[in-house]
């Protein structure tokens, strides 16, 4: 499947729905349970090799998990790039071609300054995701306006929030963005209003008591991500099973 089917995969009549793995073993397992595309996560992906989130762990790191999980399936594969290891247009195109080799379809690109604070500035983001968009990658151009609230422990469903999503969004869709990734947000209403609102398909990652998929789709929802939940799931059950070993 190559990208244009992939991008196929955003315009139907129920969103596509990506359980995010981390690495080949979980990639083949979410295959078998019927995926239609394969997902990264990078949170999960540093977490399954020992680092923190971030762009800590190594893009050839990243590289290559990215080659061993496209090996192990025969769905398209999108990865979590982050902020694309770079800061400047021209290495951001350098690195996301780099990451298009490994047979890849497409990337998330988001928009907070990795290792700084606050997000980029709408032009400034504009050029970065034309630049991640040369590779020929389908881009999943994401901001962290809401998840940037939530993970400050504040309230990310606010309407002058989704105000400043919408231009982002126009600015990256004409920058050569096909899908706008809008984690955090979990407002029934809101998520309607921006996906009226908003030119591409919309994403939105699956957050502890939203509504249900089916309900997501009526709203407009494209593409539902699950982030790091199924990494989360899977270690809190593998520490719980090992102490309860070793208890015995």
């Amino acid at each position: 499947m190559n990208k244009s089917d992939f991008a196929r995969l955003h315009h139907g009549d129920t969103p596509l729905v990506l359980y995010n793995i981390w690495d080949a073993g979980s990639a083949q397992a979410v295959a078998r349970a019927g995926a239609k595309a394969i997902a990264t996560g990078s949170s999960p992906v540093a977490g399954a090799n020992g680092y923190a989130d971030g762009q800590n762990f190594p893009m050839e790191a990243a590289l290559a998990v990215a080659r061993s999980i496209i090996a192990a399936v025969d769905v398209p594969v999108t990865i979590d790039f982050e902020g694309g290891y770079a800061t400047e247009p021209e290495e951001i195109a350098a690195n996301t071609k780099r990451l298009a080799d490994t047979g890849a379809v497409g990337c998330n690109f988001e928009d907070q300054i990795v290792g700084g604070e606050g997000l980029h500035a709408i032009a400034d983001q504009a050029e970065r995701v034309k630049a991640a968009a040369s590779s020929g990658l389908f881009v999943n151009a994401r901001t962290d306006l809401f998840l940037s609230r939530l993970k400050a422990g504040k309230d990310a469903n606010q309407s002058d929030l989704v105000d400043q999503a919408v231009e982002r969004a126009a600015a990256y869709a004409e920058a050569g963005a096909e899908c706008f990734f809008a984690p955090g947000l979990s407002d029934p209403e809101l998520i309607a209003r921006l996906c009226e609102e908003v030119v591409l398909p919309v994403n939105i990652i699956r957050l502890p008591n939203m509504v249900a998929n089916a309900q997501l789709g009526e709203l407009g929802v494209a593409r539902i991500s699950y982030g790091p939940g199924p990494w989360k799931t899977m270690i809190a059950e593998l520490e719980d099973t090992a102490r309860a070993a070793f208890a015995t």
